[in-house]
């Protein structure tokens, strides 16, 4: 079955309606572009199923797309430590539906307003407007940041404060291209190299040693 992510209705309806519209008004060749675009966002909000791997000491990725940053930071703001940075980057070919990494509670969600630069570029993790999730596990604390891109300037986080999550949940969705920073505990083995393909849920990026 085709699952569509609910954040997409808005979308697929506008066009569909303006699709329509052209057709009734102008014939096939009229509506060829809205109807293009209808398809596009039938495509963009696509909602697949995944199937993650179990394990206790592993982190799934939290979004599919390309990753292009591994560091260690120290990060003051929620962990008040060191911890293992990972970013990835969605493409608008990419599902922007996110998924929670492992198994934990929601200590807090801040949305901080900010620029939009392109979504790839270092200094937007944390000038862009994004949502940080800040979540309680059995490894200590963790962050999944949304990151606003150029074109994506709407993250949706989906859950709030208190609230549990099991691996490879649904959590959010970022609208069009877009990026999504995770820090992981400072012990943890990085299983992705810079350029990798992964998918939400399914590809394990860490394991906590």
């Amino acid at each position: 079955m085709f699952k569509l992510a609910p954040e997409g209705r808005p979308f697929i309806g506008f066009f569909a309606v303006v699709t329509a519209i052209a057709f009734t008004a102008g014939g096939a060749l009229t509506a060829l572009l809205p109807f293009v675009l209808t398809l596009f966002m039938l495509y963009f909000f696509r909602d697949p199923e995944r199937t993650t791997p179990e394990g206790d000491n592993i982190f799934v990725s939290p979004a599919d797309g390309k990753v292009i940053l591994i560091q260690d930071v120290r990060e003051d703001q929620y962990l008040k430590g060191n911890a293992v940075q990972v970013s990835i980057f969605m493409s608008p070919l990419n599902v922007h539906v996110n998924r929670a990494p492992c198994d934990g509670s929601v200590e807090s969600v801040v949305h901080t307003p900010g620029r939009f630069l392109s979504a790839f570029k270092h200094e937007a993790s944390l000038q862009n407007e994004n949502i940080a999730m800040v979540m309680n596990t059995k490894y200590g604390k963790i962050i999944v940041r949304q990151v606003a891109g150029f074109l994506a300037r709407r993250a949706v986080c989906r859950v709030k404060p208190g609230d549990a999550l099991k691996k490879g949940d649904r959590y959010g969705i970022i609208k069009f291209s877009s990026r999504l920073d995770i820090y992981l505990p400072k012990n943890t083995g990085i299983k992705v190299k810079l350029g990798d393909k992964v998918k939400a849920g399914e590809t394990v990026i860490g394991e906590c040693a």
